[in-house]
């Protein structure tokens, strides 16, 4: 299917993104305060959600990124995982914010909280922007999710189909997908 010639109807607008946004971001400014914070943007999708989360925490934070692919230009996740871009310093002994797009298998997530975990960080919160649950392969824990969804493919705010609509500023339904 062409990517460019997808129906889409809103799913969730900008402002109740940001709305969200808002709230999970005075949340970790109450976790972290006064502590040493590295916030994890998992690449690609989470950019957007990424860099609006880490304005509304209101800490000192750095900024590191890791690069991961399960979709492979599908819909859905292969439950392959392949790391595209490794953490570029040590992790060791801080706070860590894991900031995702969406958990709908699980298998990523857990794969990224196993990765960072054994780096020896002194925490780790998991951050997702939308769950779904009635996709979910295996139990996955979260700390805190934005949006629990239903199984239907999302684009939008970072979201993409092989590589198309990540800047539209709401998350947005495929209503003509096969």
């Amino acid at each position: 299917m062409n990517p460019k010639s997808l129906k889409l109807s809103t799913y969730i607008s900008e402002e109740t993104l940001q709305k969200k946004v808002s709230e999970i971001g005075k949340i970790l400014t109450e976790k972290f305060k006064g502590k040493k914070v590295t916030a994890i943007c998992v690449l690609k999708g989470s950019f957007m959600f990424y860099s609006d989360l880490i304005r509304q925490i209101d800490t000192d934070i750095t900024c590191e990124f890791f690069g991961v692919s399960s979709y492979n230009g599908g819909t859905s996740s292969s439950g392959e995982v392949k790391v595209t871009l490794d953490l570029s310093s040590a992790i060791e002994g801080q706070h860590v914010i894991l900031v995702e797009d969406i958990v709908d298998t699980g298998l990523t997530m857990n794969y990224l909280k196993k990765s960072i975990e054994s780096r020896n960080p002194a925490s780790l919160t998991t951050v997702t922007l939308l769950e779904k649950p009635e996709a979910l392969k295996v139990p996955c824990k979260l700390d805190h999710v934005g949006f629990k969804i239903t199984n239907e493919f999302v684009v939008g705010y970072g979201l993409d189909y092989q590589g198309y609509y990540r800047n539209l500023p709401y998350i947005a339904q495929v209503q003509n997908f096969q």
